[in-house]
């Protein structure tokens, strides 16, 4: 029996053991996974650097990608408001439900990748739901095509798209960059993403700026010209996936090797459960009510979600800071319609 119980005690190291090698949490300074990754053929570097050729695709993918998202939304309140005749609380609350769900479906396109396509698929397949969501959200601001009915359909089809696009492809394209580099070059794949989160911000304050103009300074159909402020975000992310694409040669493509938010779910969980079995005063307490997942979950794992829980503390104030922050695209937007927009009055160029 002792013999016995020997075996099994070391069975279940054996698969602790196991586990602890598939899921282990890698930030953007750590090496990569070794396996079949380190295996591939090394990307032709960019400039005779240790950057790899194929970081530039991405980065230029990004910066395209992010334009057609901010550029789209910068003027998504005032179409609501002067291309349908919504009220200011209707277009408030269908602009933040749609930000709501662009920040909701990164867990969809995390999962799709980690556990089903792999990232560059997911990239290509969520791109292109994201170039035909911006499509039909153009067409449906064309005022010739059809009633309101069909335009406000149009809209809402277009935008949902967009939604599963962006936020399918968010958590793929910065991870998709890092596995660019090799194991030893930890330093260049620190500064790639300087230089990565640097084309975002400029993506999307460029788009900030130019997309207003195009509704305002250009006039279409008799009215302002919602058409080409949605429609060239719509071009840039063609231009954004056909990029991606061109580079497809030179990428390192790592395979699914299962989605570690699952895993945390079910480690909490099944500590949950069985807490809740286990509530009689004979059985000793534990230092951790996650320890209570050890019967399942190897030591590491269990670890790591406990500096989860401990980091997630920190982000309860968030909610209350993007709640308010958002509302750039929306009420801040909306208290700008009435606000004098002149930066220099008359009377000072009369007084000059």
């Amino acid at each position: 029996m002792v013999g016995d119980k020997a075996r099994g005690e070391m069975n279940a190291f054996q698969r602790n053991e196991s586990k602890e090698t598939l899921f282990t949490f890698i930030s953007a300074g750590d090496d990569p996974p070794k396996g079949d990754f380190s295996l591939q053929k090394k990307s032709p570097k960019l400039c005779g650097s240790n950057y790899p050729l194929s970081i530039a695709f991405i980065v230029v993918n990004e910066f395209c990608e992010r334009f057609s998202y901010y550029g789209m939304r910068a003027v998504l309140t005032l179409y609501f408001l002067s291309f349908f005749h919504w009220d200011e609380n209707l277009s408030t609350a269908v602009y933040h439900a749609f930000s709501a769900l662009c920040y909701f479906t990164p867990v969809i396109g995390a999962i799709m990748a980690d556990s089903w396509l792999g990232k560059y698929k997911t990239i290509i397949y969520l791109s292109i739901v994201y170039v035909v969501g911006h499509l039909i959200k153009s067409v449906g601001a064309i005022p010739s095509l059809g009633n309101q009915a069909v335009h406000v359909v149009l809209s809402m089809v277009g935008l949902f798209l967009i939604a599963l696009g962006t936020g399918g492809i968010k958590p793929c394209v910065s991870a998709f960059g890092g596995d660019q580099f090799e194991e030893e070059h930890t330093s260049e794949r620190s500064k790639f993403f300087s230089i990565f989160y640097l084309s975002i911000n400029a993506g999307s304050l460029i788009s900030t700026f130019v997309t207003p103009v195009l509704r305002g300074d250009v006039k279409c159909f008799g009215e302002d010209c919602y058409a080409l402020a949605f429609g060239v975000p719509a071009a840039l992310m063609v231009l954004a996936l056909v990029v991606f694409i061109a580079g497809s040669g030179l990428y390192r493509k790592t395979p699914p090797q299962g989605n570690v938010l699952l895993e945390v779910c079910k480690c909490i969980g099944f500590a949950i459960k069985n807490r809740l079995k286990n509530r009689s005063r004979e059985i000793p307490k534990r230092d951790h009510w996650l320890d209570w997942a050890s019967e399942k979950y190897s030591k590491q794992l269990i670890g790591e979600v406990k500096m989860v829980t401990r980091v997630l503390f920190l982000f309860i104030p968030l909610p209350m800071f993007w709640a308010l922050f958002d509302q750039q695209g929306s009420r801040w937007t909306l208290q700008a319609t009435k606000m004098n927009a002149d930066f220099v009055s008359t009377k000072c160029h009369q007084d000059w």
